[in-house]
């Protein structure tokens, strides 16, 4: 087997003052409120960003917390809620969407509803934590209330924005960017007027972006990645963690390290078959065990991306597991070099 290393991940930035219940100023025009809602999922809390002053837009609302919408709402008190964008329909991001659009009558904007195929990362948490948002490859803090993460399957926009699409209040124009790969029906924000992305899940500049299949896709994660190199903004505000001041070069290093990973699972899978847990354990042998079934999930994104790329085959057979007189078999799934 191939003594492959594990490459360095990106330069994380993570310094974040939350100030929890507080909208504070970030940047000309810009103003954040985190919520109280600190997991592996959500690094310190979901950031909710207010855009404008007197009329205003906010971008993802945040989770089931009531205690965030009333300090947000305390926070716009005598001014006007005009807009609500959301980048996904993750639960820590857009439930608390309805709330604000009863008490403010603002207008809602995404790009679809929750979809059907989406890994329920709440569900996938208290069953064995395969899904986590945090840390080089996923890892972080430990998740507090899988309930309050439950996906958004009730949101459904009152209009649709698509790539392209323009999205204009008093005093902001947004540009909206698909970029599917954490979820299909992601949306960046570029806010035309500061030159600025609100980037939601796709980059946080405090980790790497959990990409689950069925439908979190690993070929549609790099696409939307290269998307981002192509733009000029001059800083990105993620949903969890502090701005990012350097963005093209971070979306670069996010790319590289994904392709170093590619790579090396070629590697390994040179020398014969593999299982996902053995590449694992390979790949990830300096990383504490505790992360090595969110670090499967990232594994599994780029096997089914090379798979479609015709790259690598999987063949599924049985082991005898059995121990003393009881007989278990079990399916093992191994892939290979094409």
């Amino acid at each position: 087997m191939s003594d492959t290393p594990v490459p360095k991940a990106p330069a994380f930035v993570t310094q974040l003052d939350p100030k929890y219940g507080e909208l504070v100023t970030v940047a000309p025009g810009i103003r954040r409120i985190v919520a109280n809602n600190p997991s592996k999922f959500t690094y310190l809390g979901t950031g909710t960003y207010v855009i404008g002053e007197g009329q205003v837009a906010i971008i993802d609302c945040g989770p089931r917390l009531d205690d965030h919408v009333a300090a947000l709402l305390d926070a716009l008190s005598g001014e006007e809620v005009t807009h609500l964008l959301v980048t996904h329909t993750h639960g820590d991001h857009s439930p608390s969407t309805e709330a604000v659009k009863v008490a403010t009558g603002a207008t809602t904007y995404g790009f679809a509803p929750h979809p059907e195929n989406a890994v329920d990362e709440s569900e996938a948490e208290r069953q064995d934590a395969e899904e986590v948002d945090g840390g080089d490859e996923d890892g972080g803090d430990e998740a507090d209330d899988p309930e309050m993460h439950r996906p958004d399957t009730e949101f459904v926009p009152d209009v649709v924005v698509g790539h392209g699409d323009r999205i204009a209040g008093a005093g902001f124009t947004f540009e909206a960017l698909h970029t599917p790969g954490h979820i299909s029906n992601h949306l960046c924000f570029s806010h035309l007027e500061s030159n600025s992305l609100f980037s939601g899940d796709h980059v946080m500049g405090w980790s790497t972006t959990i990409i689950p299949p069925p439908d979190g896709d690993m070929g549609d994660y790099l696409h939307s990645l290269r998307l981002l190199l192509d733009r000029d903004e001059d800083v990105y505000y993620p949903t969890h963690g502090p701005a990012i001041t350097e963005p093209r070069q971070f979306v670069q290093s996010l790319l590289d390290h994904r392709l170093r990973r590619e790579s090396q699972i070629l590697d390994l899978l040179n020398d014969g078959p593999l299982s996902i847990p053995e590449i694992v354990a390979v790949l990830y042998a300096a990383v504490d065990k505790k992360l090595h079934k969110p670090a499967a999930r990232s594994v599994e994104s780029h096997l089914v991306h090379l798979e479609r790329q015709n790259r690598v085959t999987q063949t599924t057979g049985e082991t005898d597991e059995s121990g003393g007189t009881a007989k278990r078999v079990k399916k093992v799934t191994t892939y290979s070099v094409r």
